[in-house]
C-alpha cells in the first residue's frame, strides 16, 4: 500500500445541500409567520375573546412542539456526505489488526438458537485472517441448550469456513445462503462445487435438527444453572468440547470461539445488554485483547464477509483523524417486505439521518453494526498517569485486566502467555461476576453507559461529548442483515422501550441541548436532541387528532378562513412538509407507497409508542416505575408473516395499544361526517375547511384501520370489542368536550 494514498473519500452531496438548505430557510420564514397569526389572534383580533381560548391554546402548542421538533431534525440534513473505500489499498493481512466480535443473546424463546448460531458462523466466516478473529457470544440467559448450540456451531463450522473460503462465498450465513432467496454461487460453478454444497447442506440441517431438538428438549448441562441466578460461565469452544467434531481443518485456521454467560444475581443490578458488554470487554482483555470490537445483535449475520476489511479503510487511513472511534454500517434486513407497512428498513434513519450526521461528527451508536476501537471505551483512565491503587478504583480488581490495559495484542495469544486453560477461566469468571463492577466506573466513565435500556444512543452521546468522531459506512451491498418486526405489536412495543430510555437521556442532567452543546456543535447537540424529544410528537398528534375535530362538529373554527392569505400559510407549512417528504422518499430508492406507509406508521407510532414511551420515561423519573428490558420477539410466526407480506395490517395487540388508534380513527369518521353536513347546512365552509380536510387526510393515511375495523373478518383485524369500547370512548369525549366548550 502506497502510504500517500487515502484508504478512503468523503463527498458532500451538493445538491441534497442545496435542496435542504432552501428548504428550511423558506419553510421557517412559513413557520414564523404562523407563530405570528396565532399571537395577533390574542392580542390585536376583536373576535379573540368569544372564541374559547383551551383549544386554541392547545392547538397553537402542539404547533409549537411541531415546529420545536421540525428544527431539530434540519440538523440532519445540513451537510449530508457520502464516502467511498479502497479495501485493495489495505497492508497485507499479516499486518491487520486483530478484531474482537462481541455478539449478545438474552432470551432463548425469543431469539432461537438456530438464528444466533447463524449469526456466530458468519462472524467467524469473515474474510479476515483467522488467526486474528475472535468471536465472544454473551448470553445472558445463561441456557444450556444455547450453550449446546454453540458446541454444535463449532463443529459445523469446521465444514462451512473452509467452503465459504474455497469458493469465496459472499453471504457467509447458511441460513440465508441456503434459503430459495440467496442466490450466491461464489465464485465458482462446478459439478465439484455444486456436490460439496450439497453435502455442507445436508450437514446443516443435520445442525439445525441436533440444534432444535435441544431446545424442545430442554438439554441440561452440569456446568450451568439455568434462570437468572447462576454463577458465571466460560468455556473456550474447541475439539474437546465437540466430540463428534467433522472436517479436517486445523484449529490454527479457525477463529476462537468464546461462550460467556455472566454472573446473575438479582441482588445485583445486571445493566441490560450494556452490561453484558462490558463483560466481553473485561473478558476478552484477558484472553485476546484485540484493538478493535465489532458488536452484533444475535439476529444480524454477516451478508458480506469483507465488512471488518471495510471498516479497516477508515481505521487504518493515513489520514484519520486520531479521534475516530468507530466506524457505523447501516441496519439492513432480510425480512423486509416490498410494501414494509411497519417501516422495518428505518428508510429515514440510514438513508437520511446518518448520513447527515456523518457530515457533522458522525453517527451515533446503533446498538449493532459498528467496528469500534477498545481503547475508547476506557475513557480518560487510560490517557493519565495512575498506580495501581486508583486503576483498581476505576477498573476493579483483576490485575490482569490492568495489564491488558496499556499491552498490545499479540498474535496467536492463545498458545503464548500464561492465560490459557484454569487459569483463564479463574480471570474471567472473577470478570464476568456480578460484584466485579461494584464501587467502580463501569458504566459510568468507562465501556458501555449504564442508566438507561437504549445503552448505545447513550454511549455514542458521551464518545461524540468526549470528543471522539464517527464514520458511516454504507457500502452497495448490505454489510449485515437481521430480522424486522414483522407485526404491529412488536413494533409498536419496541419502539415504546426505544423512546421511553431515549427520552430518559433527554430529560436527565445529560439533556443534549444542555449538557451537549457545552461539549459539541450546536448542529451535532441538535441531532441528540431530536431522538430525545422525538416521544414529544405525542403531543400535537393527540391534540391535533381530537380538538379541532371536536371544535368542528361545534362549529368553533380552528384555523384561518380558506379564502384568507393566513390559510395560505398554514397550506404551504403543509404542502411543504408532504413534498420535502416525498423527495427523501423518492431519492433514495423509494415510492409513493413508501411514504404513504411511512406517514401512516409515523402517525400510529405517535399516537401509541411515543405516547406511552413519555408517561413511562416520567414514572422511572419520579421513582414510580423500574427499567426494564424485554428482547424483540425474533420468532418467526407463519400467519403473522403471510399478513405482513400481503401489506396487511396485523391489529393482533393488546387494547392498551390498539384503542388509542381506533378511538382517534372513529372521531375524525364522525367529524368529517359531521362536519361536512353542518357546513351544508348552516354554512361556515370557509372557516372550518381546515378542520373538514384535517380529519379527511388524518382518515386517507389511516385508511388500514377503517378496514380493519370494518371490511376484514380474518384474525388480524380489529377485534370488535375494541371498536366497541372506542366508541364508547369517542361519544362520551365527544359529549363531554362539547360540554366545556359551552362554559
Amino acid at each position: 500500500m502506497a502510504s500517500s494514498l487515502p484508504l478512503h473519500l468523503s463527498t458532500p452531496k451538493k445538491s441534497s445541500i442545496i435542496i435542504n438548505r432552501s428548504h428550511s430557510f423558506v419553510h421557517s420564514v412559513a413557520l414564523l409567520a404562523m407563530i405570528y397569526y396565532r399571537a395577533s389572534f390574542f392580542l390585536y383580533n376583536s373576535s379573540a375573546m368569544a372564541t374559547p381560548m383551551f383549544p386554541w391554546l392547545m392547538v397553537f402548542a402542539s404547533e409549537l412542539v411541531l415546529s420545536f421538533l421540525w428544527l431539530l431534525g434540519q440538523a440532519y440534513r445540513w451537510r449530508p456526505i457520502s464516502r467511498t473505500i479502497f479495501p485493495e489499498r489495505l497492508p497485507e493481512e499479516k499486518e491487520l489488526p486483530a478484531i474482537d466480535v462481541f455478539i449478545c443473546t438474552a432470551d432463548p424463546k425469543k431469539e432461537p438458537a438456530v438464528g444466533v448460531m447463524n449469526t456466530v458462523l458468519s462472524a467467524m466466516a469473515l474474510d479476515y485472517p483467522p488467526e486474528k478473529l475472535f468471536v465472544y457470544l454473551s448470553d445472558d440467559g445463561g441456557s444450556s441448550s444455547t450453550l449446546y448450540a454453540v458446541r454444535e456451531a463449532w463443529g459445523f463450522a469446521k465444514l462451512w469456513i473452509p467452503f465459504c473460503r474455497r469458493y469465496r462465498i459472499k453471504c457467509r450465513g447458511p441460513k440465508a445462503y441456503f434459503s430459495v432467496l440467496e442466490v450466491d454461487q461464489g465464485e465458482f460453478n462446478s459439478i465439484e462445487f455444486a456436490e460439496e454444497r450439497e453435502k455442507i447442506k445436508r450437514e446443516y440441517e443435520l445442525f439445525k435438527e441436533r440444534v432444535t431438538r435441544a431446545r424442545e428438549d430442554g438439554v441440561k448441562d452440569t456446568s450451568l444453572m439455568i434462570g437468572q441466578n447462576h454463577p458465571p460461565v466460560i468455556e473456550v469452544i474447541n475439539d474437546s468440547t465437540f466430540n463428534d467434531a467433522v472436517g479436517t481443518t486445523d484449529q490454527a485456521e479457525m477463529p476462537l470461539l468464546i461462550y460467556v454467560s455472566r454472573e446473575k444475581n438479582p441482588s445485583y443490578p445486571h445493566n441490560f445488554k450494556a452490561g453484558a458488554l462490558n463483560a466481553l470487554l473485561r473478558v476478552s482483555s484477558v484472553k485476546s485483547n484485540s484493538p478493535y470490537i465489532l458488536v452484533l445483535d444475535c439476529d444480524m449475520y454477516c451478508n458480506d464477509p469483507t465488512s471488518a476489511k471495510q471498516a479497516m479503510c477508515f481505521h487504518l487511513d493515513p489520514k484519520r483523524p486520531p479521534s475516530l472511534a468507530f466506524v457505523q454500517f447501516p441496519q439492513r434486513f432480510h425480512n423486509v417486505s416490498n410494501s414494509d407497512i411497519y417501516d422495518g428498513q428505518l428508510r429515514t434513519i440510514f438513508q437520511v439521518m446518518w448520513p447527515g450526521m456523518d457530515g457533522l461528527r458522525g453517527p451515533l451508536v446503533s446498538g449493532t453494526c459498528f467496528y469500534m476501537r477498545r481503547e475508547i471505551l476506557y475513557g480518560i483512565a487510560t490517557q493519565k498517569v495512575m498506580d495501581l491503587i486508583q486503576l483498581q478504583q476505576s477498573f476493579g480488581s483483576s490485575n490482569e485486566f490492568i495489564k491488558s490495559l496499556h499491552q498490545r495484542y499479540q498474535q496467536n495469544v492463545i498458545n503464548k502467555g500464561d492465560l490459557s486453560g484454569n487459569i483463564f477461566r479463574k480471570q474471567a469468571e472473577l470478570l464476568a461476576s456480578c460484584s466485579y463492577e461494584k464501587n467502580t466506573q463501569w458504566g459510568k466513565q468507562i465501556g458501555f453507559m449504564y442508566g438507561s435500556v437504549v445503552e448505545d444512543f447513550f454511549t455514542g452521546f458521551i464518545l461524540h461529548c468526549r470528543g471522539w468522531t464517527s464514520v458511516f459506512c454504507d457500502p452497495l451491498r448490505p454489510a449485515f442483515l437481521g430480522s424486522a418486526t414483522t407485526n404491529l405489536n412488536d413494533t409498536l412495543v419496541q419502539n415504546t422501550r426505544w423512546n421511553s430510555g431515549m427520552l430518559g437521556i433527554g430529560l436527565s442532567r445529560f439533556c443534549p441541548l444542555v449538557y451537549g452543546s457545552l461539549r459539541m456543535s450546536v448542529l451535532v447537540s441538535m441531532c441528540y436532541a431530536y431522538f430525545a424529544f422525538q416521544s414529544l410528537y405525542f403531543f400535537p398528534l393527540w391534540c391535533l387528532a381530537t380538538i379541532p375535530q371536536l371544535c368542528l362538529l361545534n362549529g368553533i373554527p380552528m384555523y384561518p378562513k380558506a379564502s384568507t392569505p393566513w390559510f395560505m400559510i398554514y397550506s404551504f407549512l403543509f404542502l411543504s412538509s408532504i413534498f420535502k417528504h416525498l423527495e427523501e422518499v423518492l431519492s433514495t430508492g423509494g415510492s409513493i407507497q413508501t411514504w404513504l406507509n411511512e406517514q401512516r406508521i409515523w402517525m400510529i407510532k405517535s399516537i401509541t409508542s411515543y405516547f406511552y414511551g413519555t408517561l413511562d420515561a416520567i414514572l422511572k423519573l419520579v421513582g414510580m416505575r423500574e427499567a426494564k428490558f424485554m428482547p424483540t420477539n425474533k420468532v418467526d410466526d407463519d400467519e403473522q408473516i403471510k399478513l405482513y407480506q400481503r401489506g396487511t395490517f396485523d391489529f393482533q395487540t393488546s387494547t392498551v395499544l390498539l384503542a388509542p388508534l381506533v378511538t382517534f380513527v372513529i372521531l375524525n369518521l364522525v367529524s368529517f361526517v359531521g362536519g361536512i353536513a353542518r357546513a351544508i347546512i348552516a354554512g361556515g365552509m370557509e372557516e372550518l375547511f381546515g378542520q373538514i380536510f384535517l380529519s379527511f387526510f388524518i382518515l386517507i393515511v389511516n385508511y388500514p384501520i377503517i378496514d380493519g375495523m370494518i371490511v376484514r373478518k380474518d384474525k388480524g383485524r380489529v377485534p370488535p370489542s375494541v371498536t366497541l369500547l372506542c366508541v364508547v370512548i369517542s361519544m362520551i369525549f365527544l359529549a363531554l368536550g362539547s360540554i366545556v366548550l359551552m362554559f
